[in-house]
C-alpha cells in the first residue's frame, strides 16, 4: 500500500484477499490498477449501506484523494473486464461443482438520461414504467448459493445508432444493439467457451421475452440442456407419444394451442403432486400438469429440426387460484423431481440479485460509461463470490493462507 491508500478499515495482513485479487486482476498492466482493484473489493466487502465510490474509498483509506483515484480506476481506466470474469469462473469451478447456469434479469432505476443505455421500460416489480438500465447476468448454481460470473447490458437502438451518445459513454465500435434474446444467447455462448467443466443445464426465466420460442431452438441446436419459463401466450403443439415411454401428450397432436392453456390441461390423468411452501410458510400441495409438445417458433426448415419438449406448469388447488409459471425443457426423460430442483435454481438467482442490491452495490453505480458499468459489475461479482464461499476460504486458510477477517467501518 502506498501512502495514498493507507488503510483504516483495511485488514493489512489479509493475504487471502490479496491472493484472490491477484488471481482475478493480475492481468492489469499497472501495479496501481491492481492496488485499486483490491481497494474497491475491500470497500464492497466492508462498507455498510450505499456503495458509492466516495463511501467505498472512505471505508478503506483516510486519503482525501482516494475517491478521485478510485473513480478514475472504475470509470476512465481502460482495463479489460473479460479476463477477470474468466478467472472468477475458474476460481469458482475449482472449488464447487456447478449444477446449473441460471440467467437473471436486472432493472437499474436511474435519474436523468446520461447513464449508458438508460431508457423507459416497464418494470414488473414496480408495476409501472421506469427510467432505467436493463441487463442480464449469468449465475452459477452451486447448491445453496448462486454466484454471478458474467453480465450483459441492453443497449437500445437509440443509443446504438447515436454517435454522440456512443462517444460520451465510451461504447466501443464492436458493441451494437442486441435483442434481449441475443444477449441471453451471448451469455450462454461465452460461458460454454470458457468453462472448464461439463456444460450444466441452462435455467432461465424467459416469460417476458417475445422471442423465447426462437431462443429455445437456438439453445437446443447448440447442444444445451435447458429448463426455461416461457410466455403463457407462446404457441405450442401437442406432440403425441414420448419416445420409449408410450406416454400420450394432452390435446390433439399437431393442433396449435398456447403454452398457458396447454399447462392447464397437461397430463390430467396423472398430475404430479409436490409440496411447496405457501405465503404463510406452511406446505401446500401443488399439482404439476405436464405434457409433450413441439414449439413451432423453435423449428427451422433444416432436416430433423422438429423436436419434442416437455411442458409443465403449476396450478394451485382451490378457488381463485390461477396458473403459475409455464416451463419448457428438452430434458424429456428426466424425473419431475429433478426438473423442479432446477426450477428452484431460478428462484435462487433472484434471491442473489436481491442480496446484490442490498449488500453489494448492484444499484449504486454512479458512473455513466459502458466500461465503467462492466468494471463495477465485475468487481461486485467478485466480492459476492469471495464473501459467499466462506468455507472454501477457511479451508484455503488451513492450507497456508489466513482467512479474511471482514470488519465493518465505523
Amino acid at each position: 500500500m502506498t501512502a495514498d491508500t493507507r488503510p483504516s478499515a483495511l485488514v493489512a495482513m489479509d493475504t487471502t484477499l490479496d491472493e484472490f485479487t491477484e488471481q482475478l486482476f493480475g492481468h492489469l498492466p499497472r501495479a496501481d490498477q491492481r492496488r485499486w482493484a483490491r481497494v474497491y473489493l475491500q470497500g464492497l466487502l466492508t462498507t455498510p449501506g450505499k456503495k458509492s465510490v466516495r463511501r467505498l474509498a472512505a471505508s478503506v483509506t483516510a486519503s482525501p484523494t482516494a475517491s478521485q483515484s478510485l473513480q478514475q480506476f472504475i470509470n476512465a481506466s481502460p482495463w479489460e473486464w473479460e479476463p477477470a470474469r474468466r478467472e472468477l469462473l475458474r476460481w469458482i469451478e475449482e472449488r464447487r461443482p456447478v449444477h446449473a447456469w441460471t440467467i437473471g434479469q436486472a432493472v437499474f432505476p436511474k435519474r436523468g438520461e446520461h447513464s449508458v443505455g438508460v431508457h423507459r421500460r416497464f418494470d414488473p416489480a414496480a408495476g409501472r414504467s421506469v427510467n432505467c438500465q436493463f441487463g442480464f447476468g449469468l449465475f452459477l448454481a452451486l447448491g445453496g448459493i448462486s454466484v454471478p460470473v458474467d453480465w450483459r447490458l441492453l443497449l437500445p437502438e437509440t443509443w446504438a445508432s447515436d454517435p454522440v451518445l456512443r462517444r460520451r459513454a465510451r461504447i466501443s465500435p464492436e458493441v451494437a444493439h442486441r435483442t434481449p434474446e441475443a444477449l441471453v444467447l451471448e451469455l450462454v455462448d461465452a460461458m460454454a467457451a470458457h468453462t472448464s467443466s461439463a456444460h450444466a443445464p441452462v435455467v432461465a426465466d424467459l416469460s417476458r421475452l417475445s422471442g423465447a420460442g426462437t431462443l429455445l431452438g437456438m439453445l437446443g441446436r447448440r447442444g444445451h440442456d435447458f429448463v426455461v419459463s416461457v410466455p403463457p401466450s407462446l404457441p405450442v403443439c401437442a406432440a403425441g407419444f414420448a419416445p420409449g415411454r408410450g406416454e400420450m401428450a394432452a390435446g390433439t397432436p399437431g393442433r396449435e394451442i398456447t403454452a398457458g392453456d396447454f399447462a392447464r390441461v397437461g397430463n390430467t390423468r396423472h398430475p404430479y403432486t409436490a409440496l411447496l411452501a405457501g405465503p404463510d410458510a406452511r406446505p401446500q400441495r401443488l399439482r404439476i400438469h405436464s405434457g409433450l409438445v413441439r414449439v413451432p417458433a423453435a423449428e427451422t426448415s433444416a432436416p430433423g429440426a422438429r423436436r419434442t419438449y416437455r411442458l409443465f406448469g403449476e396450478r394451485r388447488p382451490g378457488p381463485g387460484q390461477s396458473g403459475g409459471p409455464v416451463w419448457i425443457t428438452n430434458m424429456t426423460e428426466h424425473r419431475m423431481d429433478d426438473l423442479l430442483h432446477l426450477v428452484r435454481q431460478s428462484a435462487e438467482s433472484a434471491r442473489t440479485l436481491a442480496s446484490l442490491g442490498e449488500d453489494f452495490g448492484l444499484l449504486d453505480f454512479e458512473g455513466r460509461s459502458f466500461p465503467g458499468w462492466h468494471h463495477h459489475m465485475t468487481l461486485m461479482s467478485a466480492a459476492y463470490a469471495y464473501k459467499g464461499l466462506p468455507a472454501l476460504r477457511e479451508r484455503q486458510g488451513r492450507q497456508g493462507y489466513p482467512a479474511l477477517e471482514v470488519r465493518q467501518s465505523a
